[in-house]
């Protein structure tokens, strides 16, 4: 049941791809980067990612996580986050995505009252970065991966071992999440609210000029407000991520399409051909005509 990393999203950054199947909704990604694109995005399912070789920053809303080899992290329901390569070379990930009721089954047991709910509605905890130095979070460590193990095996039984690490893992972060600050939780629900509506308008308008002063209109705020905005949230600028996207887009037509790469440019927001390969070449270490050789003939062997 492993399957490669893909990411399809919906105008408002939710991921699109059903994770699992009803009867038994968890799912393992084999996620190999740089050549996996994992942008901004979003789902209500839980996320947990073992780092087995290289090392990758994952943006989970407003904070960073730094992963070297044998470290892991935790991506709660509906956090904005997204993962990029810090290492030379490739970094592999092994990723599970699963609903909650691959654990609890229901909303009318203890599980879900006790565990879930709490953690999945606490504002404070929009994630962990996992290390094998703490003990118990040596343990979650240790249960990915023996998940992993079982899901690429799928030996008899293999779901119910799936099932009871899983029960292991969200004890463990029930029982350590960090506390719920009162006092700021209305703030940050408006900022994820507003951040989610100015992507929304982004990822719509991407090819079009656009200013601080559009994207600040989508949500009826002020330029400083809408950087403080994103700032607080993604940790990036709204032109930042502008920018960012406008590349990755890019990147998608130069695997998907024999367009010009002079025309790509233009449909994804970029006037000057230099700025573009300049701008391309420092995300993807590359011009865009050697990113786009490398993926046919990657395709080819």
């Amino acid at each position: 049941m492993i399957s490669p990393c893909s990411v399809q999203t919906n105008l408002q950054g939710e991921e699109l791809r059903e994770h699992g199947t009803h009867l038994f909704p968890v799912a393992c990604y084999l996620d190999i980067l740089p050549g996996d694109e994992i942008p901004w995005h979003w789902h209500n399912e839980l996320e947990f990612g073992l780092v087995v070789s290289g090392a990758v920053m994952v943006d989970a809303g407003s904070v960073k996580y730094h992963l070297k080899a044998g470290e892991a992290f935790f991506i709660n329901s509906n956090i904005l986050h997204s993962a990029s390569i810090l290492s030379e070379g490739i970094c592999e990930i092994h990723s599970v995505v699963c609903h909650p009721r691959a654990i609890s089954g229901s909303t009318d047991n203890i599980v879900w009252q006790k565990y879930l709910k709490p953690l999945m509605e606490n504002q404070a905890c929009q994630g962990f970065h996992l290390t094998p130095d703490t003990a118990w979070q040596k343990q979650v460590i240790d249960s990915i991966a023996s998940l992993w193990r079982s899901a690429e095996q799928e030996e008899y039984g293999f779901e119910l071992h799936i099932r009871n690490e899983l029960s292991v893992i969200i004890g463990l972060l029930s029982e350590h999440q960090p506390a719920v600050s009162r006092k700021s939780f209305g703030k940050v629900q408006r900022d994820n609210a507003r951040i989610k509506e100015m992507l929304t308008y982004i990822q719509a308008n991407y090819d079009k000029e656009l200013t601080i002063e559009d994207i600040a209109a989508v949500c009826a705020v002020s330029t400083s407000e809408c950087m403080r905005c994103f700032r607080a949230t993604i940790s990036t600028t709204p032109i930042a991520y502008l920018k960012s996207y406008r590349l990755q887009q890019a990147a998608i037509k130069l695997q998907a399409t024999n367009d010009k790469i002079s025309a790509i440019a233009e449909s994804c927001g970029f006037q000057e051909m230099s700025y573009f390969a300049k701008s391309f070449r420092e995300v993807y270490g590359c011009t865009p005509s050697e990113y786009r050789k490398a993926d046919t003939e990657a395709g080819i062997s």
